[in-house]
Formats: structure tokens, C-alpha cells, sequence
């Protein structure tokens, strides 16, 4: 069983449940003696505690990056800072870094509005760490804003954003300028898919569209377009975007153009309890 979706794909948790995966929202919904495994979001620090009070065999999926976040968060928290947490209200992983500390320990700041009206005790004893699948851009003026109020604010020393996150914005704005359409694949409930249609818009496509298989394409609003873009969120697997470029040559002449910005080749190991 998996406590909540593991990545936010909804293809990719279909093939999972497939093969007899079970996905829950809480834990008190898993059966003693089961399986469980955390999502790449992470999870609040009382997750694993009550699955070790139930003996449960609980396997951390946590993103190595959000657990850098967390680690981040623990360490400002042990100098006595306050945090500020730029992300989005909600979202799992959000949830799950503000539980890694005491209720107040973290306040979330959502926007360069919030970040010119929050309110702290001591600015002379603060921090701030991000959300890792948010908008780069909107990220930078969100810090700024705050270091222009809080001069003394400690921040991470490496971009706390997702390297896959930042690697397709900046893919994205790449091609966005040469497109009449773009389209992205991903989950609605995907933070870093939508982020790429905000920020394939503010790089000059203002038909970008989310969608999560080739079936959704409203091909009526992608009439008169000759060149189309195609990127997909960071948990879309590639052939998705293989099934949408087979749609389209089914309707079209198509002629593919590859563009990348950067070669990825970052691995993460796996669980302990996996690799032993």
C-alpha cells in the first residue's frame, strides 16, 4: 500500500495499481501487517512514527531533494530561527515539511504579496526554504521580496528547487517563443506540470494547455497551429510523449525537433531496506 499517490501522474499510478498497489490518504487506512510506502512528497514526521508504533513495514519514498528541504528546515530550527516556507498551501509536500517541525516553528508564504505582509517576531532570527516544484522565476522575486524586508534572512546555499523542476522551465522557454501551442503532460494535481504551462504563457505561447494523455487533446483548438510544443512534468513517463506525437501523425505531417537545455544523469539510490 502507498500512502498517497506516489508521484502525482495519474498514468503512472494506474500501471501501479495494476500490478496491486493500493493507495490511501492516511495511514489509519492501512491494515496491520501491510506494507507501506511513502510518497516522493514526503510526509509529516508523525507518519512514520505511528507506523513504527503499529510495527508496520513502512519503506520512505521521500524525493532525496525534499528530504534536503527537511534536513534544512531541522538544522534552522536547532539555531533557533523562524522559517518561512515559500510553496503552495496544501500540497503534500508542503504539508509534509511543515510537520517535519513544531506547530509555529514554519510559516508558508504563497506569493510576493504574502511575502511583503508577513509577520515575524525576531527578523534577526529567520529563514526561508522552498517548495521543490515551484516556478523558478516566481520563486526568485518571491526571495527577493523578503530579503529586501529581512536582510538578515538565512536562505539555502544551493536553489532548493527540483533540478528536473527547473530543467524543463527552462526547456520550456526555450521553444515557447517558437510555438503557436504548447502542450504539457501532466496531472492537474501535478505542481511542477502546472507550473510549466504559467511559465511556457509568460514566455510568449499563450495557448498552453495541460493535459494528462493524447485522448484529452482538443485537436479543435490546436487547428491552424504548424508548430507545436510538447514537454511533460517531471513524473510523466516518455511515453506519454511518444503517444501524443503518434496522435498527431496520425492527423498530420509531423517533422520532430528535439530540443534540450541540459543532459540529466542524476540517480538517487534506493531504500535501505531495498538495496540490502
Amino acid at each position: 500500500m502507498a500512502r498517497h499517490e506516489i508521484v502525482h501522474n495519474r498514468f503512472v499510478v494506474e500501471q501501479l495499481e495494476a500490478k496491486g498497489a493500493v493507495f490511501v490518504e492516511e495511514l489509519d487506512l492501512v491494515p496491520d501487517g501491510a506494507p507501506v510506502v511513502f510518497s516522493a512528497h514526503g510526509v509529516p514526521k508523525a507518519v512514520p512514527a505511528e507506523a513504527a508504533r503499529r510495527n508496520l513495514l513502512a519503506l520512505d519514498a521521500t524525493c532525496p531533494l525534499v528530504g534536503k528541504v527537511h534536513r534544512e528546515a531541522e538544522r534552522h530550527f536547532a539555531q533557533a530561527r523562524h522559517i518561512l516556507l515559500i510553496g503552495h498551501a496544501d500540497h503534500p509536500e508542503v504539508v509534509g515539511t511543515m510537520g517535519q517541525l513544531p506547530p509555529g516553528a514554519v510559516t508558508l508564504v504563497q506569493s510576493v504579496e504574502e511575502a511583503l505582509t508577513v509577520s515575524v517576531a525576531n527578523p534577526g532570527k529567520l529563514a526561508y526554504i522552498t517548495q521543490t516544484t515551484l516556478s523558478a522565476d516566481d520563486t526568485v522575486e518571491i526571495v527577493a521580496a523578503l530579503r529586501r524586508r529581512f536582510p538578515a534572512i538565512q536562505g539555502p546555499k544551493k536553489d532548493d528547487i527540483c533540478y528536473a523542476t527547473t530543467n524543463r522551465q527552462q526547456a520550456v522557454k526555450a521553444i515557447a517563443g517558437r510555438c503557436q501551442a504548447v502542450l504539457v503532460l501532466g496531472a492537474p494535481n501535478s505542481s511542477n506540470s502546472v507550473r510549466l504551462v504559467e511559465v511556457a504563457k509568460a514566455a510568449g505561447c499563450a495557448q498552453a494547455f495541460l493535459v494528462q494523455r493524447a485522448a484529452e487533446i482538443d485537436w479543435a483548438k490546436l487547428a491552424g497551429v504548424e508548430r507545436l510544443g510538447i514537454t511533460a512534468g517531471a513524473s510523466a513517463p516518455e511515453l506519454l510523449v511518444d503517444e501524443v506525437i503518434a496522435s498527431a501523425r496520425a492527423r498530420y505531417a509531423v517533422a520532430v525537433e528535439e530540443v534540450a537545455v541540459i543532459a540529466e544523469n542524476v540517480q538517487f539510490k534506493l531504500p535501505k531496506a531495498l538495496s540490502a
